[in-house]
């Protein structure tokens, strides 16, 4: 699959730093038209008769939990495939659950969502003991709820088969194309990939907006016997928690969401549709933003203390860029293309080491297009371009389940031939990564995207909620820009943003000070002051060479269930990893 529709991040040790402090201006990236009061909020604080009536049709299941992965329980459940004929057509969701550690003080269910869409949400709360704090762990049951049509729930499939995927996909097995010839194969796959969902696909993935996700996770948490949601939504699944908390006003407790997508953003208008979604939500300038902050704090941090900073890195890493684009590089028979260099740099960005990894590509790379390296730097660079190069993810199966959801719930241009002049514009907006987040949307063309979902929901996102939602958002978040965490925290009509000068792709798990924020919210409600904004670790702090190496840990994004439950349980006292949220590709 193109690193265009899938990019996880990385599990990666918590980091430890911080307190809630003002972070100086000159720091604080722009935000640019952020809708912070622009709308006016919807003042009934009630799910609408509508959705009560949808949802309420739906006898609340008897979920049979089993033991499963050592330390979990598994169920499922029939929902209705269309809540407007609820004794119609099903389709079964898959759920798992680590149970809360004290049972008899329990808060109540938490339900988890790490993104994508696609990612699955089950495996998300089989690693909750590896990334989410004690506190947490102690008083909920963690329940992830894969999506329909992902995961372990009834799979959509667009082709008949994988031999016949593959080879429709074929085209789309680049990062991003690159000249005429690739753009041609391109868009012969994404006209195929269009058509396969809108056909052999159609059953599913014209019933799987976000808005029949919010209708189902609400049937579930019945189901849990909660009578209100808690809910931590990372990337995409923040945009899953903002739908069901305008859907459902009055039905959850608190919603936390971090890495946030502006739902108006996601789904676009009548006014926006004939934009690329990136347009809207401007992810390719968010990482080009952390990619230039990397490259100035590298420059001032001096070259003992990062590997790229002799001259002027913003400057080295545009000549890197052209150099790749002349001339490809070959390591061990694979050739390293411009195109893969900017795919390893943009998944390289969503993890919390982003600065050391980023630059030290950049060295590696630098020294291999060089004139005349010496035979010791070649091999020292080749393997540090090897190890990082496992970044760029492969195709795989999960390039229907996002198509389905996004381009069934947002507006997208009308013709698919008018990509190329879009990207084109949209390079000029971001011009390394313009191209990779351009692309992502053309399957959703209205001219080849011919299913459509007559229930998901286009707002408004500006309910009047009974509990206030935490919004948290990261200046350097290379996927979900910061300015959509400001415009989602100002849509809302009861809304509380917490700020974060981290690197990578969501906050949790990168400072003590957001950690317990979230924590102190999810368990007790307590919001954050106004205006608080968390400090984490900065980079190239240390010397080069006392940089020792991290301890090797099973990679949460792509494991999958047996193999994280045949490592175990860690120690009580083993330090927290990220958690693996997904993509956009979020």
């Amino acid at each position: 699959m193109p690193l265009s529709l899938r990019l996880l991040a990385s599990g990666v040790a918590g980091l430890v730093l911080a307190t809630a402090a003002a972070v100086p201006a000159a720091a604080v990236p722009d935000v640019p038209d952020a809708p912070v009061a622009a709308i006016e909020a919807v003042r009934t604080a009630g799910t609408s008769a509508v959705e009560a009536r949808r949802v309420g049709a739906v006898a609340t299941p008897h979920l049979r939990w089993y033991a499963c992965y050592g330390w979990a329980q598994c169920a499922t459940a029939e929902v209705p495939l269309d809540y407007d004929r609820p004794y119609g057509e099903r389709t079964t969701v898959a759920l798992l659950r680590v149970r809360a550690k004290d049972q008899a003080h329990k808060a109540g269910s938490l339900f988890v969502n790490p993104g994508g869409p696609g990612v699955s949400a089950t495996s998300f709360a089989l690693v909750a003991p590896m990334v989410l704090s004690a506190s947490l762990l102690e008083r909920f049951d963690v329940v992830g709820m894969d999506p329909r049509g992902i995961g372990a729930s009834d799979n959509v499939a667009c082709f008949t088969d994988t031999g016949r995927q593959t080879a429709a996909l074929k085209g789309m097995s680049v990062a991003f194309p690159v000249g005429a010839k690739q753009t041609r194969a391109y868009l012969k796959s994404v006209r195929k990939l269009a058509a396969g969902c809108s056909t052999t696909g159609r059953r599913l993935a014209g019933a799987m907006s976000t808005a029949e996700v919010a209708r189902d996770m609400d049937v579930m948490r019945r189901a849990v016997g909660d009578k209100k949601l808690s809910y931590l939504g990372f990337s995409y699944g923040t945009a899953l928690g903002q739908f069901y908390a305008n859907m459902f006003p009055d039905r959850f407790r608190a919603i936390a969401v971090d890495g946030v997508i502006n739902p108006r953003s996601w789904t676009g208008s009548a006014a926006t549709q004939g934009v690329i979604q990136d347009e809207r939500l401007r992810s390719a300038q968010g990482a080009e933003k952390a990619l230039k902050r990397i490259l100035t704090l590298c420059d001032k941090a001096g070259e003992s203390r990062c590997a790229f900073a002799a001259g002027d890195p913003v400057r080295r890493f545009a000549t890197l860029a052209g150099r790749l684009k002349a001339r490809p590089v070959t390591l061990e028979g694979a050739t390293l293309t411009y195109a893969t260099f900017i795919s390893i740099v943009l998944s390289s960005l969503y993890a919390e080491d982003a600065p050391d990894e980023v630059t030290g590509l950049a060295h590696d790379l630098w020294t291999l297009t060089s004139t005349h390296p010496s035979a010791d730097a070649v091999a020292a660079a080749t393997s540090g371009v090897l190890r990082r190069q496992g970044r760029a993810f492969p195709y795989e199966n999960s390039t229907d389940a996002y198509s389905a959801v996004m381009c069934t719930d947002g507006r997208h241009p009308a013709s698919v031939s008018s990509w190329p002049a879009k990207v084109a514009k949209a390079v000029k907006r971001a011009p390394y990564f313009g191209q990779a987040w351009a692309w992502a949307s053309a399957p959703c063309a209205r001219d080849i995207w011919q299913v459509r979902d007559e229930d998901a929901y286009t707002g408004p996102f500006s309910r009047q909620t009974r509990n206030t939602v935490l919004v948290v958002g990261s200046y350097w978040d290379p996927a979900t820009n910061y300015y959509q965490a400001v415009g989602s925290a100002g849509l809302l009509a009861d809304a509380r943003l917490l700020s974060s000068d981290n690197f990578g792709h969501t906050a949790y798990g990168t400072s003590p000070c957001v950690t317990a924020a979230m924590d102190d919210y999810l368990l007790h409600k307590t919001l954050p002051a106004k205006g608080a904004v968390c400090r984490a670790a900065q980079p190239f702090t240390t010397k080069l060479e006392e940089v020792a190496a991290g301890t090797a840990t099973l990679d949460l994004a792509t494991a999958t269930k047996a193999e994280i439950a045949a490592q175990g349980l860690p120690p009580a006292d083993a330090p927290k990893q990220r958690p693996p949220v997904g993509t956009f590709p979020f």
